[in-house]
């Protein structure tokens, strides 16, 4: 994944699905969720255990295909086993990029998404990749 995609995505992404969402404050995706809304992205949690509660100011959805509008991004903040399963949620809802964090490596769910049209970044974080290439908002 070469520099330029990877600046097209951030800077053309508006609306971030985030998938395995937390409200414990000490975890990742805690962290990069409060980071993205700061950066002036609309970022919406995904947490089956959360749904219908409010996280940093979002409402909480239990799954990719109950967000009501269009998503540009799904970041996913699940195992690499999950990710597949993730992968056919973001097609079928016609998201533009699957974005897997940091340690989150599913080479097949890459395949499908690919494959599907959809743009894919594995192994980064966001929250790294802007200030790294100087994406601003």
């Amino acid at each position: 994944m070469n520099d330029q995609t990877i600046r097209d995505v951030l800077t053309q992404t508006q609306r971030i699905a985030l998938v395995g969402a937390s409200d414990r404050t000490e975890r990742a995706s805690y962290g990069v969720m409060k980071y993205l809304l700061d950066q002036g992205y609309d970022v919406v949690p995904v947490s089956p255990k959360l749904a219908g509660q409010q996280l940093l100011g979002q409402t909480v959805y239990g799954t990719l295909a109950e967000i009501p509008g269009k998503i540009d991004m799904v970041d996913v903040f699940r195992n690499s086993e999950a990710a597949w399963g993730v992968a056919q949620e973001a097609i079928a809802i016609g998201a533009k990029t699957l974005w897997l964090q940091l340690g989150v490596i599913n080479e097949q769910a890459a395949v499908l998404a690919r494959d599907a049209g959809l743009t894919v970044v594995m192994d980064r974080c966001p929250k790294i990749e802007i200030p790294r290439l100087g994406v601003t908002r």
